[in-house]
């Protein structure tokens, strides 16, 4: 009996499955306005992605960090002295993040639908734990899936970990996202095949270059691609 190239699928959530990075965008604009009497709207954002990347190691991914982010670079633009309304606001445009819609991107849900049954499927999300929950349940898309795996970060040993456990190997598997750094690239090093569907608003650290050389890399528009996608795979 020949062995199936692919057994299992991966997907990521934020900004593949349903939209994400916009509402961060929107809030970004709204620190900057907070901040207006302080600094320029350029300086600020330039100091929060700053302060976003030195408490990665400390908060993680997710709105919850970002907005302890967004409270520290306001403290040091305003040299300590910003109002208490300042950071009472900033609290509140956290919590209306953590608040915002769930809206599916095109072809998500038929794209699941067909696969479901055919493959294991398997949601791979870094983030807040309750964020993440929270919008998996409203998305709908949970009965689609086979399972859940919200992760800190994503690496490497991350994807082996989860293919290995769940499925049948990551030489077996294939990574679904929009970011090449936490979804393509250590999935492909992992010995994952790597589908990248780009997104306009990717959030700037997730940047690096395509391995467009890497045997295993593939790039689509949109999810209602990826038949083709698997067609030339499983057909090879």
């Amino acid at each position: 009996m020949t062995m199936r190239p692919i057994t299992a699928i991966g997907f990521d959530a934020d900004d593949t499955l349903w939209q994400n990075e916009q509402y961060y965008r929107l809030t970004e604009e709204h620190f900057q306005k907070l901040l207006g009497d302080f600094a320029e709207g350029p300086d600020v954002s330039a100091r929060l992605l700053e302060a976003e990347k030195r408490n990665l190691s400390f908060y993680g991914f997710g709105i919850k960090g970002f907005t302890l982010s967004m409270i520290e670079t306001a403290i040091e633009i305003t040299e300590g002295k910003v109002p208490t309304k300042i950071i009472g606001e900033i609290l509140d445009v956290g919590r209306d993040l953590l608040r915002h819609p769930v809206e599916t991107l095109p072809h998500v849900e038929e794209t699941l639908e067909t696969l479901n049954g055919q493959y294991l499927l398997v949601l791979i999300t870094k983030g807040d734990l309750f964020d993440q929950e929270r919008k998996l349940a409203q998305s709908g898309l949970g009965d689609y899936l086979d399972a859940v795996e919200i992760v800190s970060d994503k690496s490497a040993t991350t994807y082996r970990r989860i293919f290995s456990k769940l499925a049948d190997g990551p030489e077996r598997a294939m990574m679904i996202g929009n970011s090449l750094k936490s979804d393509i690239v250590p999935a492909i090093a992992a010995g994952a095949y790597g589908v990248f569907i780009p997104h306009a608003l990717t959030w700037v650290l997730e940047h690096v270059e395509a391995p467009t050389d890497a045997p295993r890399f593939r790039q689509i528009e949109h999810l209602g691609q990826l038949s083709s996608v698997l067609e030339e795979i499983m057909g090879a």
